[in-house]
């Protein structure tokens, strides 16, 4: 579940399953722990049409071929490396999916503020120029 509104059904994820590099024990020879997720964003029907454009948008730079691919492997077992790519997914395509942010309102600047700031540049200038050798006024 993505959303309240927005579901992803589990026939649009492809799941592959090798086996997992790192600690292990006996079973980290014969044990396809490491999950490889696959969802094609591009084709999906969960998506409405506005929402997988923003999508597509935003993760452009992760997608191959409109398929984004998300590998978990740092459990041991393999169900709890599948719930990890699912929440993963979730997390990612939440974000992506996200209406922007409202613009920012340009803000100005006070007069007293701003006659502050120049007054204390004024006078660490006076100061610096204080310190040089040979300076007379």
């Amino acid at each position: 579940m993505i959303s309240e509104h927005v579901v992803i059904p589990a026939g649009e994820l492809r799941e592959r399953f090798s086996r997992s590099s790192g600690p292990g024990g006996q079973g980290v020879n014969t044990a396809d722990s490491r999950v490889e997720l696959s969802y094609d964003v591009e084709r999906s029907q969960a998506l409405p049409e506005p929402l997988r454009q923003r999508a597509l948008a935003q993760l452009a730079n992760r997608l191959v071929d409109g398929v984004l691919t998300i590998a978990a492997s740092e459990h041991r077992a393999q169900l709890a490396n599948r719930e990890a790519a699912r929440a993963r997914l979730a997390a990612l395509l939440r974000t992506a999916i996200a209406p922007p942010p409202p613009a920012r309102r340009p803000t100005r600047i006070s007069k007293g503020a701003q006659a502050r700031r120049l007054e204390s540049k004024r006078h660490r200038s006076a100061i610096k120029q204080n310190r040089r050798s040979g300076y007379s006024d």
